[in-house]
C-alpha cells in the first residue's frame, strides 16, 4: 500500500506523532520534534501491509474490514474504530497527555493508547516496533513484568501495560475481550493503576483542550476549519523553549520524482523566524495570547544570543542551537520511496535579510498589549535596535530569499520591505514607550528604505514592482506588501503589482511561488500559502466572491484530518511536502478571519 498524507496528528507541545488511516503510528521523534524518528515508517519506504515493515506501531485486525477515524471535538485526541469481517468492533483513543498538576503543565514524552472491544471480540496483534538512528536498526528491547523497554536510540522508552506483556513482545494474535492500556513513555516505573491513571489523563487531557479552544476568538462562519487549524499550530509548537517548527516532518517532497530526478526533500523540524512570525500573527488573530508570549520569550534569548556577532540566521533549532548540519540519511528510502531523508538544513547558514523584519513584528505587539503577563519594556526596546539597525544596514544587499535559493542571490524586494517593516514598527513601540527621539529616528530610517524600495523595486516599463531590485521578476510574496502596510490595496501601484502577479503565477485555483527556473528546474506544484496569499488579495480588492469561492476550493483540498501540507498539484488531486504545514494552516486561519461574516449578523 502505497503511503499518503492522510495523516492525523496528536501530541501536547512537547512530544508528537502521525497516524495513518488505519491507526498506525508512522511518524514520531524522540526525545524532540528534532530527534531521532523511532516511528519513521513514513519514509521507510516499504508496504506498511507487509510483515517486514518497521518503524511502526500498529493494532493489527484480524479480517479488518472497515476503519473510521475523528478527532474528538475540539481536541487532538484521537479515536479509530475497526471493524472486522464478523461484525466485532474496537476502539483505539490515541493522545499525549496534556493538563495542569501540581501547579505546572504535566507534558511528557509520551503516547497513551486505549484499546476498547465495542461488538464482539475481535482479535488482534500488537505491533510496536521502534527503530534506532534514524532507521538504521530496530531498537533493542528489555521485558520486565507488566513494561518493554526500548533502548539504543538517542532517548529509552518504555512501554507499560495491562494487558499481556507477552502477547506484545512476540506480537502474538490475541482475542480483544477486555480494554487494555498502553503507555509508551520515560524510562521510569509506572507507579500507579494504568487504567484509572490513564483514563484520568484522557479526562484532564480533553478537558484541557477544550477550554484552550474556548478561549479562541474564532470566525462565525468555518469554525471547525480554524479551530482544527489552531489545535494543529499549537502541536507544532516547543513549549518548553517556545520555539514553533515549520512542521513534524522531514523530506516529503515537494512533488512526485521519477528514477534520477532530483528531489526537493528538506527537514522543516526547526524554528524558522518567518514561520514563526506568520503563525503568531494568525494566532494573535484568534487571541491565543499564550503561544506568544512562549514565542516571545524564545526571541529574546536569541536576540541576546547573537546580539554580540548581529548575524541573525533565518532558522534555529527548537533549543536555540545554530548550527543545524545537513546530512543524508541513508536507511531510509524515503516517502514513497523517493529519498534522500535529509536531517539538518543548510538553510542556516543563509543571508535571509527578511528576518530583521521578523524578530521585530512578532515583538512589537508586546509593547501594545495589556493582556500580556510579561508586557515589553524600555529594556526590551533597547535590545531590539541593533536588529533595526542590522535590517537598515542590509536593506539592500543581496541575499538568498525567503524561498531560500541555494545557487543565486538577489536584492529581493520582499526582504528589503521586511526590513522597512523592522524599522517602521521600532518608530511604532518608541512613540508608544514615549521616546519620541528614539521614534523619530526609526521613522526616518523607515522613509530612508521606502524611498530606496520604491526607486528600485519599481519597474516603470511594466508598470509594476518586481521581485528583485532592478529586476522584471515576479513573486508571490509582493502581495505581503500590503499585509505589512507598506501599499494600501488600492494603491495603483499595487493593483497593478497584482494583477501581474496573478497573470504569471496562478495554475487554475492554485498559486506557485514563482515561475522562474530555480536549482531544482521549473516548479511542479502550487504552494497553498501563497493560494491564501492570493486570497487575501481579492479579497482587499474587492473581489469578495471569487476570494470566497476560491477559499472552499482550498479547504475541500485538506486531509481527512482537517489539514494542509506544503504544496499541491496545479490539478489540486494530490498534497505534497512536508506535513502538517504550518504556513498552510496559517493562510487558512488567515483567510477564514478575512472573508466571515460578522458575529454580529447572527447576534
Amino acid at each position: 500500500m502505497s503511503q499518503s498524507l492522510e495523516l492525523f496528528p496528536i501530541g501536547n507541545s512537547a512530544a508528537s506523532a502521525l497516524i495513518d488511516e488505519h491507526g498506525r503510528f508512522v511518524w514520531a521523534c524522540a526525545p524532540r520534534v528534532d530527534g531521532d524518528p523511532f516511528f519513521c515508517a513514513l519514509l521507510g519506504g516499504a508496504d506498511l501491509e507487509k510483515d517486514d515493515a518497521h518503524g511502526l506501531w500498529c493494532i493489527e485486525v484480524e479480517n479488518r474490514a472497515e476503519t473510521v477515524q475523528a478527532y474528538r471535538r475540539n481536541t487532538p485526541i484521537l479515536v479509530t474504530e475497526i471493524t472486522d469481517t464478523s461484525g466485532g468492533k474496537l476502539e483505539i483513543i490515541d493522545f499525549c497527555p496534556r493538563y495542569r498538576q501540581f501547579g505546572r503543565l504535566y507534558r511528557p514524552l509520551a503516547f497513551v493508547r486505549l484499546i476498547r472491544p465495542v461488538a464482539g471480540t475481535p482479535r488482534i496483534r500488537i505491533k510496536l516496533r521502534p527503530m534506532v538512528n534514524y532507521g538504521e536498526a530496530p531498537a533493542g528491547t528489555t521485558m520486565g513484568s507488566n513494561h518493554i523497554r526500548y533502548v539504543g536510540g538517542e532517548t529509552t522508552l518504555r512501554l507499560t501495560t495491562d494487558g499481556p506483556v507477552s502477547h506484545v513482545l512476540d506480537e502474538r494474535l490475541f482475542r480483544l475481550e477486555e480494554p487494555i492500556a498502553l503507555f509508551l513513555g520515560p524510562d521510569e516505573g509506572f507507579p500507579d493503576d494504568l487504567t484509572t491513571t490513564t483514563l484520568r489523563m484522557l479526562r484532564e487531557t480533553t478537558d484541557y483542550w477544550r477550554r484552550w479552544v474556548r478561549t479562541l476568538s474564532v470566525p462565525l462562519e468555518w469554525q471547525q476549519a480554524v479551530v482544527r487549524a489552531a489545535i494543529t499550530l499549537k502541536l507544532c509548537t516547543h513549549e518548553d523553549t517556545g520555539a514553533i517548527v515549520a512542521a513534524l516532518t522531514t523530506s516529503i517532497p515537494e512533488h512526485a520524482v521519477g528514477p534520477g530526478e532530483a528531489a526537493r526533500n528538506w527537514d522543516y523540524r526547526y524554528c524558522w523566524l518567518r514561520d514563526a512570525y506568520y503563525v503568531v500573527q494568525a494566532l494573535n488573530r484568534l487571541g491565543a495570547a499564550d503561544i506568544l508570549e512562549n514565542y516571545l520569550a524564545y526571541l529574546r534569548n536569541l536576540v541576546d544570543q547573537v546580539a554580540a556577532t548581529g548575524r541573525v540566521q533565518p532558522v534555529y533549532g527548537v533549543g536555540l542551537e545554530p548550527v543545524l548540519t545537513e546530512r543524508v540519511a541513508p536507511a531510509m528510502p524515503g516517502y514513497r520511496g523517493m529519498g534522500p531523508v535529509r536531517v539538518g538544513n543548510q538553510a542556516h547558514e543563509h543571508m535571509q535579510y527578511d528576518v530583521f523584519g521578523q524578530i521585530v513584528l512578532s515583538t512589537v505587539q508586546a509593547f501594545f498589549d495589556e493582556r500580556l503577563i510579561r508586557p515589553a519594556t524600555v529594556e526590551d526596546f533597547t535590545a531590539l535596535e541593533w536588529v533595526g539597525e542590522r535590517a537598515f544596514e542590509l536593506h539592500d544587499q543581496p541575499d538568498a530569499s525567503l524561498w531560500e535559493f541555494r545557487g543565486r542571490e538577489a536584492v529581493h524586494t520582499y526582504s528589503s520591505v521586511m526590513c522597512w517593516a523592522a524599522c517602521d514598527r521600532l518608530g511604532n513601540a518608541a512613540r508608544q514607550l514615549g521616546l519620541g527621539e528614539r521614534a523619530e529616528f526609526w521613522n526616518g530610517r523607515a522613509a530612508q528604505i521606502r524611498e530606496t524600495i520604491e526607486l528600485r523595486a519599481w519597474n516603470p516599463g511594466l508598470g509594476r514592482y518586481a521581485s528583485t531590485f532592478g529586476g522584471d521578476e515576479l513573486d508571490a510574496s509582493l502581495l505581503q506588501m500590503v499585509d505589512v502596510r507598506f501599499l494600501a490595496p488600492d494603491d495603483p501601484r499595487m493593483v497593478a503589482t497584482m494583477e501581474a502577479v496573478e497573470k504569471g503565477l496562478r495554475r487554475g485555483e492554485f498559486m506557485l511561488r514563482y515561475a522562474l527556473p530555480d536549482d531544482f528546474g521549473e516548479p511542479k506544484t502550487a504552494f497553498n500559502f501563497c493560494t491564501f496569499w492570493l486570497i487575501e488579495a481579492l479579497q482587499l480588492s474587492g473581489r469578495t466572491a471569487e476570494a470566497r469561492k476560491l477559499f472552499e476550493e482550498m479547504l475541500s483540498r485538506r486531509t481527512k484530518a482537517g489539514l494542509l501540507s506544503e504544496d499541491i498539484t496545479f490539478d489540486g488531486k494530490e498534497l505534497w511536502g512536508n506535513y502538517p504545514q504550518t504556513y498552510s494552516l496559517v493562510g487558512l486561519i488567515n483567510c477564514a478571519t478575512l472573508l466571515s461574516r460578522p458575529w454580529s449578523s447572527v447576534r
